[in-house]
């Protein structure tokens, strides 16, 4: 079962954790991830010395938005642990014939 959902991504059933494919990239989406960006690190946190300085804290950004960020739309759970459980519930639903190799 396939469906458009917007011009970037077509659902999928069962096609990962988000349950979608991108085919081309959603500047939509960016400019939100941007929006956040700027507004909760860069425009919160400056003036800034230097560039080192915002590279550090983008990487410490990056990292509490994928791994502490509690989102409601996944059960107030971090995006890093909704996929991990995502892909054991799918590796623990693979039958043993795909998983061992044939020598056939």
């Amino acid at each position: 079962m396939e469906t458009r959902t917007s011009g970037s991504e077509t659902r999928v059933g069962g096609d990962g954790p988000w349950k979608t494919r991108h085919t081309r990239p959603d500047p939509t989406y960016a400019e939100t991830i941007i929006g956040l960006y700027k507004a909760e690190l860069i425009r919160r946190r400056g003036p800034w010395r230097g560039i080192d300085d915002v590279e550090y804290a983008t990487l410490e950004w990056v990292d509490w938005f994928n791994h502490r960020r509690l989102m409601e739309p996944i059960g107030h759970g971090p995006p890093a642990e909704y996929e991990a459980a995502w892909h054991r519930k799918e590796d623990s639903s693979c039958s043993p014939e795909l998983i061992t190799p044939s020598l056939r």
